[in-house]
């Protein structure tokens, strides 16, 4: 499983490669980064900005409380938050990975009520769900990231 993942990571790094020189020889694009509420060694955003497109990059979003249920609430209300300080909202979002601490499959049920709660149950994006050992402190049980896109202005 590690080697594909390496081999995945590295195809991808090899085609930004490409695509950088293939863009470069033919004309030049100006891309603009925009980073959202820089902390120590990370910002909760980075939006791009290229030929009158924004894809906004969202760091992971933890949410408090003492079960999962509220942080899960906490964590997606922590990123519309950052959508919207980002310009968007999750109408834009076209890619969303959400990680549980210690997944068991009864978190499903409750994972999905509360989605369609906040989020509806139409037109929705990509989404990723994973189950890890732990995230970034002991008291962090979910954590989401996303990726929007939405026009320049």
């Amino acid at each position: 499983m590690k080697k594909l993942i390496l081999a995945g990571i590295l195809l991808s790094f090899v085609g930004c490669i490409s695509y950088s020189e293939t863009s470069s020889r033919t004309t030049k694009t100006k891309i603009t980064k925009t980073f959202i509420d820089p902390g120590p060694g990370y910002s909760q955003a980075v939006a791009v900005e290229v030929n009158g497109v924004k894809t906004i990059h969202i760091s992971g979003q933890v949410g408090t409380g003492q079960n999962f249920e509220s942080q899960f609430r906490d964590a997606l209300n922590n990123l519309f938050k950052t959508l919207e300080v980002s310009g968007a909202s999750f109408k834009n979002v076209v890619k969303y990975n959400t990680y549980i601490v210690d997944y068991q499959p009864a978190h499903l049920d409750t994972f999905r009520m509360i989605r369609k709660q906040l989020l509806g149950d139409e037109d929705m994006p990509a989404s990723t769900l994973v189950g890890v050992e732990a995230l970034g402190l002991p008291e962090w049980g979910v954590e989401i990231e996303a990726i929007a896109v939405v026009p320049s202005k």
